[in-house]
């Protein structure tokens, strides 16, 4: 199990990956985003709380599972699978997939809101030159990664390094000018009222799971994993130093500026709230934080988007077009569709005018799907013992708790994310089903293989019809 791979990923690569990757907008905007929902100091804490009990709890399935079933290597969607059947399983790596996409488009939408800082021409990140120059990029990544993806991986850990500069100047900058203000951090501690604190709570959900967004990048490369028992290390030691950036980052933007004054802010928030601590140059530095951030977070996404069909399409879950490599292993044929299709997205953000709010929503939606999925399959397996009698130390009580609150939360998100974003997730699940039917046309398979499958697909299509009249007639939208 733990055999070493020539060519593989190494455990100091894999948190490059974890950190590139999660570290990205949210830590940027979480706080004003938060804020624009309503929520005030209390029910930010509590938001934080739930995410950090709830993203530790997958945190030790995804640990547990790559220690009871270390021969799923292709990690979050083989789960579903595995534990639900194949057409749960692919839903799930679509979903992921989807997710993954909809992460570089709204990259690219607050990269160039952060370089229009300096450059006024790009304006808020969404016009026209914002959109030639950010296609640019996908394709300058798309030829990287070609090159193989441990050579791209290794760039990760210089621009993390370099990413983490501005925000710890935010932090120290904040606490020894002490422009952290108590008064207003206790002000309207719960809000005046008008915004109940449950739903304050649930505003706070996209944002969190937002921010978290690629804390799970070790599992899923953990078939490129130079030693396997680094993936399960990797995630917890990424997540733990994850979540003490973000709750000291929450805190001390709660004592700068008052909720109503953040939610007026504009991306990146972060920017307003240094500035207003120590002056313009506060703004100036932390743009340039987004502008490195960004540019790791993409070709990290890069990296696992591209990944997730093509491990799929090996498993003989995506259709077989998707297999094709280079000689450098590199996905040829899913980084091209990939691209191709964040190209799509970032043309409609251009016509519809969409801004990075509203396709980190979705991308937070669409990953909570495999986030649940992961989680229920670990409470089947500690359910039934199968694998733990080969592993000491473990205590099944212990994992079955760690199970069980993974799952409820991955309930709670769903939940808290509102019934708009959960119809719109169901237009693009219901998309996959055609790629799932050519699948398995390929392989000469019945498509469903089981009777609740089929139902299944028919409330997916049932919600997407129900969503596309909805948004027709102006009932709902983003």
């Amino acid at each position: 199990m733990n055999n070493e791979k020539d060519n593989g990923l190494s455990f100091t690569r894999l948190i490059a990956v974890i950190i590139g990757s999660t570290i990205g907008g949210g830590i940027f905007t979480s706080a004003a985003d938060m804020a624009s929902g309503g929520a005030h100091t209390g029910a930010v804490l509590i938001g934080w709380g739930i995410a950090g009990v709830g993203m530790l709890a997958l945190m030790m399935c995804f640990f547990g599972l790559n220690k009871i079933r270390p021969d799923l290597t292709n990690g979050i969607y083989s789960y579903a699978g595995e534990g639900f059947g194949s057409f749960v399983g692919f839903n799930s790596a679509w979903g992921y997939w989807i997710s993954a996409l909809l992460c570089n488009v709204s990259y690219v939408t607050l990269l160039f809101g952060a370089i229009g800082f300096f450059v006024p021409a790009f304006g808020t990140g969404n016009n026209i030159l914002s959109i030639v120059c950010g296609s640019v990029i996908i394709w300058i990544l798309n030829f990287l990664v070609m090159r193989g993806v441990k050579e791209a991986a290794g760039i990760q850990i210089v621009v993390t390094i370099s990413k983490l500069v501005p925000i710890a100047v935010f932090l120290v900058a904040v606490i020894f000018v002490r422009a952290f203000d108590p008064s207003i951090f206790m002000e309207n501690f719960w809000g005046d009222g008008t915004v109940a604190v449950l739903d304050q709570v649930k505003a706070t959900t996209g944002a969190t799971v937002w921010s978290f967004i690629g804390v799970e990048g070790a599992v899923v490369l953990s078939g490129r994993a130079k030693r396997s028992s680094d993936v399960g290390k990797a995630s917890i030691t990424g997540f733990l130093g994850l979540l003490a950036i973000y709750v000291m980052v929450a805190v001390l933007s709660m004592g700068v500026m008052r909720p109503a004054d953040m939610a007026q802010l504009g991306n990146p928030q972060m920017a307003g709230i240094l500035s207003a601590a120590v002056g313009p140059w506060g703004a100036a530095l932390i743009n340039i934080g987004v502008i490195l951030s960004i540019a790791g977070a993409l070709l990290g996404w890069t990296i696992i988007a591209a990944d997730c069909p093509y491990s799929a399409s090996i498993q003989g879950v995506f259709s077989k077009i998707f297999s094709k490599s280079n000689a450098k292993e590199a996905p040829v044929n899913s980084l091209y569709i990939t691209n191709g299709i964040v190209q799509i997205f970032l043309i409609i953000v251009y016509f519809q005018e969409s801004t990075y709010q509203v396709f980190y929503n979705l991308s937070a939606n669409m990953i909570m799907v495999p986030y649940l999925l992961s989680a229920a399959f670990y409470l089947k397996v500690t359910m039934n013992k199968k694998g733990f009698e080969s592993i000491g130390g473990t205590s099944i009580t212990k994992e079955r708790i760690f199970a069980l609150v993974g799952t409820v939360y991955g309930l709670w998100m769903l939940y808290s994310a509102g019934v708009t974003y959960l119809l719109i997730s169901s237009i693009l699940y219901t998309l996959g089903i055609i790629i799932f039917i050519k699948g398995k046309k390929e392989k000469n398979h019945p498509i469903f293989d089981k009777g609740y499958e089929k139902i299944i697909a028919i409330a997916l299509v049932a919600l997407a019809i129900v969503s596309i009249v909805m948004i027709a007639n102006g009932s709902i939208g983003i």
